[in-house]
């Protein structure tokens, strides 16, 4: 598939680099990575990198602002989206060609080629892993490129901390810390908090509630966003704050952000994007996503993850 992917790839004069919405730093990572893979491999080619940006991660490329008609005769790249639904900036579908990389389960095979490897700790590796291949046959990388896709790995491992962390995600990693880029000003930019989103932390620490069966959750109204001026997005950067509770299995953010709640799932291996899917989401088997349009359901979601976790335990 890779040898695919390249063949396509030198065929277009034109490549357009999408990712998903809601980005975090790995779908900014092999998405910018990518491009500027393409962009110094292939200098006469056009190639963009598309959607709405997400402040947040401006630090690590700001992105390309084109028109509707770039897209007439394109390529179309789509990196760690799993669902056509969720790829940032509709405008995807306008392309002549549609390839789709992702690292999540393939439970929605949208696009004319895909490569799909679930066993990748992130799309950024995915995109090295493609450098590698074709770099005997005409693609480079840069400074730049290797600072993104390490910003990707970095991310979607929790800093080299989660399971899917594996032997090849640090060689990868290795080899790309070579290139001229700062790790440290990186690491600093990716995880300094503002002062109001530092006592946000405090306020979820002190605040969430944990369960017997290893489930703990954590809500956050519009008012209680507003009183710590946190937007919703600030907000899901503090997931990970409970990975650190002694007998914690499994844990659940549920964030109001405009008509409806971000559930933002997390475990330590009870496997949660099934639940994600039953609440218009998806994810990987111990980090997941969804949406619900009422706090209503919040006791739905907290029952079946109670529910994995006390299967999980047998």
């Amino acid at each position: 598939m890779k040898e695919k992917i390249l063949e396509t790839i030198e065929q277009y004069d034109t490549i357009i680099v999408h990712r998903h919405v809601r980005p975090d730093p790995d779908a900014y990572g092999s998405q910018s990575g990518l491009a500027a893979i393409l962009q110094v491999s292939y200098p006469n080619k056009k190639i963009y990198a598309v959607g709405l940006e997400e402040p947040t991660l401006h630090f690590m490329r700001r992105l390309d602002v084109i028109e509707d008609e770039i897209y007439k005769g394109a390529l179309v790249i789509v990196c760690d989206t799993a669902n056509a639904e969720r790829i940032c900036d509709a405008r995807y579908s306008l392309g002549d060609k549609l390839i789709k990389i992702d690292h999540h389960p393939n439970e929605d095979p949208y696009g004319d080629l895909l490569w799909v490897d679930t066993t990748a700790s992130s799309c950024s590796e995915m995109i090295y892993e493609f450098y590698l291949f074709g770099k005997e046959k005409g693609l480079k990388m840069n400074d730049e490129a290797a600072r993104l896709l390490f910003a990707g790995i970095v991310g979607d491992t929790g800093r080299f901390l989660f399971p899917s962390t594996t032997e090849k995600t640090f060689a990868y990693a290795g080899d790309l810390i070579h290139y001229n880029f700062s790790r440290t000003d990186l690491f600093d930019k990716m995880y300094e908090l503002d002062v109001n989103i530092i006592k946000l932390n405090g306020y979820i620490l002190q605040n969430f509630e944990f369960q017997q069966n290893g489930v703990a959750s954590v809500r956050l109204t519009k008012e209680l966003l507003a009183e710590y001026s946190a937007k919703p997005a600030e907000a899901s950067l503090l997931v990970g704050s409970l990975g650190n509770v002694k007998g914690i299995k499994a844990w659940v953010f549920f964030i109001e952000e405009g008509d409806q709640i971000r559930v933002r799932l997390r475990s330590k291996g009870p496997v949660i994007n099934g639940i994600a899917r039953k609440y218009r989401g998806g994810g990987h088997p111990l980090a997941a996503g969804a949406s619900i349009f009422s706090w209503d359901e919040v006791d739905d979601v907290l029952k079946e993850l109670g529910e994995a976790c006390e299967t999980h335990s047998k």
